[in-house]
This record gives structure tokens, sequence and C-alpha cells, in this order.
């Protein structure tokens, strides 16, 4: 009987392979997101940026300009993949409802921590996958518009997407634990996929958005991830801008302008404050998910 947690990963992750709606759909996502921001968004970084250099009488290159933008970009679509794919993943805890598979695992003396985690592991490879691919991607498409990246800078992207896809994968858990319908599924997918983006600050930068809706969104996790994604993705170019003599008030501007720079009620959140929340959030979102499937454990004994 399948009682230890590998064997349960091993399930869940070979049925999402064998789902090929399910796989594709997670895969195809970050590279659509890749044609649309490289598409239409570019255009309204780039403008922005170039407005802003010209209004502070500054001269950039093309290739400048395209690191900092092809940055923001890829930094705003590995913020938003790394949540929604999970979300996407995940989906197989809401199908063995359906299906009444998860019925047929319980009647096993499987533990319902050990049947949460596996969830929680399955998901959580998948989705790592996935978004290893499309960090690649993004690498390629920044060496081709302007490549100001160093080894350390693409390794702390790596570690910036493990984190976002534990936070994606924790928060999915607990959101799509009471799901019980393909209709309640996809419908909590939909708001996801076209909401997240906003409130994480990917598909607009949050310094654009009102004080009082800034100081909501600082309270929220995602916020911290999508500005370490920021800060590493275009470390490269705030330099290479120091290095031709940018006056640091202005590379501070710009840093503020695409949320580089967060700030908590006025005060300026350091790196290490942002990795501590955004771990925080991820630890606390684990332990709740495996208190909801002990808890419903419980009440069906009782």
């Amino acid at each position: 009987m399948m009682t230890g947690i590998g064997a349960l990963v091993k399930r869940n992750i070979k049925l999402y392979f064998k789902d090929k709606g399910m796989f594709f759909t997670s895969l195809i996502t970050p590279l659509i997101l890749l044609v649309l921001y490289g598409t239409f968004l570019s255009n309204v970084y780039e403008d922005t940026f170039r407005s802003a250099m010209e209004a502070a009488g500054a001269t950039v290159s093309d290739k400048l300009i395209g690191g900092c933008v092809g940055g923001e970009l890829v930094s705003s679509l590995l913020a938003v993949s790394c949540v929604t794919v999970a979300f996407c993943s995940n989906l197989l805890m809401v199908q063995d409802k359906i299906t009444g598979a998860r019925r047929d695992i319980t009647i096993a003396p499987v533990r319902p921590s050990t049947l949460a985690l596996s969830y929680y592991l399955s998901t959580l490879i998948s989705t790592m996958l996935i978004c290893f691919i499309a960090t690649g991607v993004c690498l390629g498409y920044l060496s081709y518009v302007g490549w100001y990246l160093t080894a350390g800078d693409i390794a702390k992207l790596f570690l910036d997407v493990v984190l976002l896809v534990l936070f994606g994968t924790a928060l999915s858990s607990c959101v799509n634990f009471p799901l019980s319908t393909q209709g309640q599924a996809s419908a909590v997918g939909t708001i996801v996929s076209a909401g997240y983006g906003f409130v994480c600050g990917a598909y607009m930068p949050i310094s654009q958005f009102s004080e009082g809706l800034q100081k909501v969104i600082s309270f929220l996790p995602g916020t911290y991830g999508t500005s370490l994604l920021r800060n590493h993705a275009l470390r490269g170019v705030f330099e290479e801008m120091g290095n031709q003599g940018f006056p640091n008030e202005i590379v501070e501007a710009i840093r503020d302008s695409v949320d580089c720079n967060l700030y908590f009620f006025g005060d300026k959140v350091a790196l290490s404050n942002m990795y501590v929340i955004l771990i925080s959030a991820i630890v606390i979102a684990i332990v709740i998910y495996v208190a909801m499937n002990v808890l419903l454990a419980g009440n069906r004994k009782g």
C-alpha cells in the first residue's frame, strides 16, 4: 500500500505529467507571458524609462535600456509564474477529491500530515521544474536585449525562484484545500491568474499606486518576492549606470520607480528583511496547510 510519503509523491508527480492538458498548460503559461510582456509591456516600460532619462538630461544606449526593460519584464514574469503555475500544478489535490481517489488513499493507514506533505512536495517539484525552464528562457531573452548579469546575479535569481515557488506552492495548497469541484478550482485559478500580478507589483510598479494601496500591499509577502527578483535582475544595469557617470539621485529614483526599493510606512526595507518576510510566510503557510489537513481528519473521526 502507498503509505510512505515518497510513494505518494511519486504517484502525484506521475499523474501530473500523465495529464498532458495540465502539464502543457503549466509549461506554456510562462512562455505566453513572456511573449505578451515582450510585445506589449516592453514598449510601455521603454517609453517610461526614456522619458525619465530625457527629463534628467541623461543619454543612454539602446543596450542599457534593453537591459533595464528586460530585467523588469523578466522579474515580473517569474514573480507571477512561480505562483500561478503552482496553482495549476496543485489542481491534482482537487481532482483526487472529485474522482474519489483521495478517499481511496485515506483508507490505507496514511497520516493526514503525510498526505498533505505529499501533495505539497509533488506540486513543489513539478512547479520548480517548469519555473527553472522559464528562468532559462528568460536568461536567453536577457542575453538578446541587454546582458548585465554576473554568475552571482544568476545564482540569486534561481534562489529567488526557489523561494517564490515554495511560497506559491504553500499558498495554493491552503487555497485549494477546501475546493471540491472543478468549477471552484477553475474560478480560483482565474482569479489568481488575473489578480496576483497586480497585488505583487508585477504588472504595474507599486510606486505608481496610491499611497493607501501601497501601504496595504506592503503587508503581502509576494511583493517582497517580486522586489528580490527586480534587485537581482537589474543590479548589473544599475552598476553600469554608475560606471557611466549617472548621478546617484537618478539611479535611486529609477530603483524607486521599478520597486527595487520598497518602503514599509516610509522606512526602506533591506534585502535581508525581504528574505526574512518571504521565508516566514512560507513557513506559516505550510503550518496552516498541514493543520487544515489534521483538523479535517480529526473532525471526520469525531
